[in-house]
């Protein structure tokens, strides 16, 4: 577990500080008071209080127990890495078996998302500071989007090439800022959701 030892003039100066370099806040962590201030004789000789702050509830020791539960009861052997640095946390796969990758990943990336909604829930439970959670499996994500980019172009060539709109199947909203922001630039192309979710889709048109 992560810790740190801190000197300051007084005590909730010590933890303030210890909780910022930690990047924490006070439900995330135990505080142990090492020692406390005093002021000498005279006001001379006079000591910092000194504390001990270890994180054991932050966002990566609740992302890892919930994770961790989660592969269990799915019965699904992983090798994960967690990250977490200025309110990002990322959750990757590293390694795991195709059959358990499709399951995980799911239909078009569908139970990715929710598992990552799931942890973002569980993460800023009671939280002050959000955390945004990523949660990835083995670099599926960048593979997704260059997909969607390629669709992007070529469903644009077609709209040119048969001179009418064309509908995407139905995508998630990080999905469809892909295919607009791949097609913003086009002089001739004009893109725009409609429907309502979980079925809003892309449409791409001619201007």
């Amino acid at each position: 577990m992560k810790n740190v030892t801190m000197e300051r003039t007084t005590v909730e100066e010590a933890i303030a500080a210890a909780l910022k370099e930690l990047q924490a806040e006070k439900d995330d962590v135990e505080i142990e008071i090492i020692k406390e201030p005093s002021k000498g004789f005279f006001g001379l000789g006079s000591k910092d209080a000194k504390v001990k702050v270890t994180i054991t509830n932050g966002p990566e020791e609740r992302v890892i127990k919930f994770f961790d539960i989660l592969l269990k009861k799915m019965d699904i052997e992983a090798d994960y890495e967690v990250n977490y640095s200025d309110n990002i946390l990322k959750v990757d796969i590293v390694k795991i078996g195709e059959d358990d990758k499709g399951i995980i990943i799911g239909k078009r990336g569908k139970n990715l998302d929710e598992i990552q909604f799931l942890m973002n829930l569980m993460v800023n439970k009671g939280r002050q500071n959000y955390v945004r959670v990523i949660f990835n499996v083995e670099d599926y994500r960048a593979k997704r989007e260059e997909t969607l980019k390629r669709l992007a172009v070529k469903m644009a060539d077609k709209c040119r090439y048969y001179k009418h709109k064309v509908r995407l199947e139905p995508m998630n909203p990080y999905e469809r800022r892909i295919i607009h922001s791949t097609l913003q630039d086009e002089k001739d192309i004009i893109t725009y959701s409609e429907g309502e979710e979980p079925y809003r889709k892309v449409v791409i048109d001619l201007k």
